[in-house]
């Protein structure tokens, strides 16, 4: 979607924050009618602006106490395509980055215990073309968010 305009971005801050604001609230807050707000919503969505609508959980209060990022080596890129399946077979496995400088994927991933999360380490490193791990274990989190701050494309 090329232009985003100032209500486009507002509507989108809005459900970055409380994705289940109905929409005659959205229509109020940007002084539209329900029907136009629906349509640059159907828009917004139709164009992948709006990638879905998601319940956010505190991990914590659902038994995932332990965040870790694990820096993968994989040696070749002909284990390439099978690495990224056995990541998305993974549950515990949330996000997975191709990166540069040390290491070719930077994985985050949330366990219940450090048990749960030494099994995880055994099978990522048994994976083929996997050559190293290295773990970092976050001790606490003081920022998370997948709000994006959207400047006008005018």
């Amino acid at each position: 979607m090329g232009n985003l305009d100032d209500i486009d971005i507002h509507l989108i801050e809005i459900l970055q924050k409380r994705g289940r604001t109905r929409r005659n609230e959205l229509a109020e807050a940007v002084k539209l009618s329900i029907p136009s707000v629906s349509e640059r919503l159907r828009k917004l969505e139709e164009h992948g602006v709006i990638a879905g609508y998601c319940a956010y959980l505190d991990p914590k209060k659902v038994g995932m106490d332990i965040t870790a990022f694990i820096t993968v080596t994989v040696d070749s890129s002909k284990h390439y395509e099978s690495f990224l399946s056995h990541t998305q077979d993974s549950d515990e496995i949330l996000e997975v980055h191709s990166v540069t400088g040390t290491g070719t994927h930077l994985v985050k991933v949330r366990t219940a215990t450090t048990s749960s999360l030494e099994k995880l380490l055994s099978k990522i490193q048994a994976w083929n073309g996997v050559t190293q791990t290295t773990t970092s274990v976050v001790l606490s989190t003081t920022k998370e968010t997948f709000m994006l701050k959207i400047k006008p494309t005018k």
